[in-house]
């Protein structure tokens, strides 16, 4: 076992690496969500599934704009013209950024428009105009607007006694003109349309029309007396990063709340409108917000189709892909039954080795907490909690241990982005439980998912683990792919035990046995490992590099796999998002492939092989490859010490990197390209419906 934390970190040598061997950061998220939107466009698909992908491409580029482009528009504004790694300034990121996202929200607009909106008329679920809506549907309409809509909004007037309101970021808004009939002046005012109201709403049992629309049919009683000429709808995103200084960390929970309460008031980055609007309230909208003209999106009408949740949330299982029930891991529960497995009793058989959503969580780290808190011989649990719900059976487990006298440690990360309000709710609902909480180092996230449970057995203490590569999060653990170990190894008990003291307590420890640890180990230790691979290959002996990640940019790793790949070795990367990598360039990365697979299931885990002379090593945990996450957040990998573990995880590789499998491939020039069949004799194989294909014929407990 190499242990990584000792040593420097190897510098890359840069003088055989051509410049602009990056890929930009922004156009790679860019070009991830375009990978989203064809997912939306794939007429394979049920319509349901496809307005999801329309629905998650919306949600994806407003918090790419609140957080990435906001951040080049503060590096712009304050003067920092430090290249990024692709060699581009922030000026000329921001302007491609700015003309990709034009065309791909057009895309959008257009897929909804074109295809999905006109395929689910076809099957009898509609969204109107009102000017579609039958007159008795409009009584129907107008009750409901006067009774549930009217008492909710507040017309805002802009005049020399009303200044130009503030536009929180991400609300639907009607841009309204009136006209005062005795003097004939025109006004402007703003109408906000109420995020707390359903933005579909129902008219007959599968015709809807948007709220913004029924909002506009009834201006008149909201400008009584005055003639209402027009009206257009528009969105404005908003910077919503939080940014809480070190010097607050004393203070963290009141410091982070009155970040929270200045993220309203940010500058605004993207303003959408409607194609459909007119001049002179196009330029005061620009004009009254701040923004350039490239940064409006003129759009067809819906604009903001998150909306959509609401269609993809009906019961209509026939649009939507056939339903999938995780079954409990075969490790946990080797025939059928009815009776919940004893998870405990298992781990002190074997390592388990988890891999979700096809594995039930419920019935495995769910079922793992639940009986540690019910069991009378278990003294201790310590847990990290990044996201996780506020009605979450983890939170419950950690409150009924509490209560029942075991010392329960919980580390909440309440600086996860956008679940920072929640988190501070459940984070004070375990202290009055007596859950003890901390909010882990100063400077440093806690991204690191690690559950440990300490039992008394009698002759001695035994350390009951589990370390995953998601959150403890039941509801997303049935749509995130990851995967995780329950262990009772002693190594792993004291690594753990020994990161939980660093993050309670002062601990400075940084040497382990079978985790690497960010910020400490975790890059020296994969390249030191890459590096290996290379002198296994100048020796003749088995060498290969397999990674699968969320995301990979980190420049000195990417340098130590170009320099592997100069040398021969072969290497693949199956990444869901983010790849500065350029594979495929003649002298740099000719082994190189890159593959990224989108579907049903977010791609979530994180796993990183090594061939090793025929002895191959397999690392699971947190950490993508990323400047964040190596460098200043607490991430965990754990090695896979079972055979029968790493064969799972090569057949998962083999599987992903298979020609007839379905995915799209990066080249050299940072495009990608959606693989087709053609020559094949069969369809491509989706990788994720083969997964649940051999779930539920091998049998077992169902979640």
């Amino acid at each position: 076992m190499i242990d990584a934390a000792v040593g420097e970190e190897i510098s890359p040598t840069e003088d055989d690496l051509p410049t602009g061997r990056f890929i930009d950061r922004e156009l790679s998220w860019l070009a991830f969500n375009q990978r989203v939107l064809e997912l939306a466009e794939d007429d394979r698909l049920p319509l349901l599934e496809r307005a999801k992908f329309l629905a998650i491409f919306g949600s994806n580029l407003d918090e790419f704009y609140m957080v990435r482009v906001a951040g080049l528009k503060r590096r712009i504004a304050t003067g920092i013209a430090v290249r990024a790694a692709s060699g581009l300034l922030p000026r000329e990121v921001h302007d491609a950024v700015l003309a990709a996202s034009q065309e791909l929200m057009h895309r959008q607009a257009e897929c909804f428009r074109d295809d999905v909106a006109p395929g689910l008329a076809a099957q009898g679920i509609e969204v109107v105009r009102w000017d579609d809506v039958a007159e008795s549907e409009r009584i129907e309409l107008s009750a409901f607007f006067a009774d549930k809509v009217y008492p909710v909004l507040t017309p805002l007037a802009v005049d020399p006694a009303h200044p130009f309101p503030y536009i929180s970021g991400l609300s639907l808004n009607l841009a309204v003109v009136v006209r005062n009939p005795h003097t004939g002046n025109e006004l402007f005012a703003r109408v906000k349309v109420p995020p707390s109201l359903p933005r579909f709403v129902h008219v007959g049992r599968s015709r809807f029309v948007t709220l913004e629309d029924v909002i506009a049919a009834h201006l008149d009683q909201l400008f009584p007396g005055m003639e209402v000429l027009e009206h257009h709808t528009f969105r404005v995103t908003r910077n919503e990063d939080v940014e809480v200084e070190e010097d607050d960390a004393e203070n963290l929970l009141k410091a982070l709340e009155r970040e929270l309460m200045r993220r309203r008031f940010g500058p605004p980055v993207r303003l959408e409108v409607e194609e459909t609007i007119s001049p002179h309230v196009y330029d005061l909208l620009v004009r009254e917000l701040g923004v350039t003209t490239s940064e409006v999106f003129q759009l067809p009408w819906p604009l903001d189709l998150r909306g959509l949740w609401t269609l993809v949330d009906l019961d209509r299982e026939d649009l939507k892909d056939p339903p999938f029930v995780p079954k409990t891991s075969r490790e946990l529960a080797e025939v059928e039954s009815s009776k919940a497995p004893d998870v405990l009793e298992a781990m002190r058989t074997k390592e388990v080795l988890l891999h979700h959503p096809y594995d039930s969580f419920s019935t495995s780290v769910q079922r793992f907490l639940e009986q540690a808190a019910a069991d009378p011989k278990v003294l201790a649990i310590k847990q990290t909690l990044y996201r996780t719900s506020g009605d979450s059976p983890i939170v419950d487990a950690l409150i009924d241990a509490a209560q029942s006298g075991k010392q329960v440690l919980a580390l909440v990360e309440i600086k996860a982005r956008f679940d920072e309000e929640a988190n501070i709710t459940w984070a004070r609902k375990l202290e009055r439980a007596g859950v003890h909480v901390v909010y882990g180092l100063v400077g440093l996230k806690t991204h690191c998912k690690l559950s440990m449970v300490v039992r008394d057995e009698g002759e001695r203490l035994v350390r009951y683990c589990h370390i995953g590569t998601g959150n403890y999060h039941p509801k997303t653990a049935r749509l995130y792919e990851d995967m995780g170990i329950l262990t009772t190894d002693t190594a792993v008990g004291i690594d753990v035990a020994n990161v939980f003291n660093q993050l309670s307590g002062y601990s400075m420890n940084t040497s382990y046995e079978r985790l690497l640890v960010a910020p400490h180990s975790i890059r020296s230790g994969l390249v030191e490992r890459i590096e290996r691979e290379v002198a296994h290959h100048r020796a003749g002996q088995p060498a290969r590099i397999r990674f699968k990640c969320n995301s990979i940019v980190d420049e000195r790793v990417i340098d130590a796999l170009y320099r592997a790949s100069q040398e021969g070795v072969p290497v693949d990367v199956w990444v869901r998002g983010i790849c500065a990598i350029r594979p495929g360039v003649q002298g740099m990365s000719e082994t190189i492939r890159v593959r990224s697979i989108l579907g049903r299931f977010l791609e979530h885990s994180r796993v990183y092989e090594f061939a090793n002379a025929g002895e191959p090593e397999v690392w699971i945990g947190s950490a993508d490859l990323m400047h964040r996450n190596l460098d200043r957040r607490v991430e965990t990998l754990v090695s896979l010490n079972d055979p029968a573990h790493v064969a799972t995880t090569n057949s998962l590789f083999d599987m992903a990197f298979a020609e007839n499998t379905a995915a799209w491939d990066l080249d050299s020039d940072g495009m990608w390209h959606r693989r087709a069949a053609a020559g094949l004799s069969e369809p491509l194989i989706d990788m994720q419906s083969q997964l649940i294909s051999n779930v539920t014929h091998r049998g077992g407990t169902v979640q």
